[in-house]
């Protein structure tokens, strides 16, 4: 039933279906969190500047401009599941500094939302780039269409 060929990518190993849901999930929460900075570029620019790092202070619209759509992208990306442990990897890193020094700044609480679903979405992001998008996605679709386009005879049975 489930065979791991590949045990560092588990490349042949089919996902259960509420993990592809958990992606969706992701995707749906990352695209919230890049319209909500989206609205309100300020608010990212001044938590850049709470930082008190020198390199975020002078380039903060630079980066929340970055971040803005560096989470609409790339929560786009997981939501149909299109290069999806590459956008998990770029995600992590941006991800990691707001529960490191913005979340921590706000205090460290069980009441702190922003912290536990930083955390949530951090988890996420390093399960789908160890598990991959799964069955149910665009990565799924064009692995498919072009092994089927590649290999002798399935196009022509599309078009007899």
């Amino acid at each position: 039933m489930e065979t791991f060929t590949d045990p560092v990518i588990f490349r042949n190993y089919t996902q259960p279906k509420w993990l592809t849901i958990l992606r969706i999930i992701l995707g749906i929460i990352l695209i919230w969190k890049g319209f909500t900075f989206f609205k309100d570029v300020v608010t990212i620019e001044t938590l850049l500047k709470i930082g008190n790092i020198n390199l975020l202070n002078d380039n903060s619209s630079v980066l929340a401009f970055f971040i803005t759509y560096l989470n609409l992208l790339g929560g786009f990306f997981i939501l149909v599941g299109l290069f999806t442990r590459w956008i998990c990897l770029i995600q992590m890193p941006v991800i990691i500094v707001a529960i490191g020094f913005i979340n921590s700044s706000n205090g460290i609480s069980i009441s702190n939302t922003e912290l536990i679903l930083s955390i949530i979405v951090l988890i996420l992001l390093v399960v789908f780039a160890i598990w991959g998008s799964g069955i149910l996605s665009a990565d799924e679709y064009f692995k498919n269409y072009t092994k089927a386009a590649l290999e002798p005879g399935h196009t022509q049975k599309l078009f007899n």
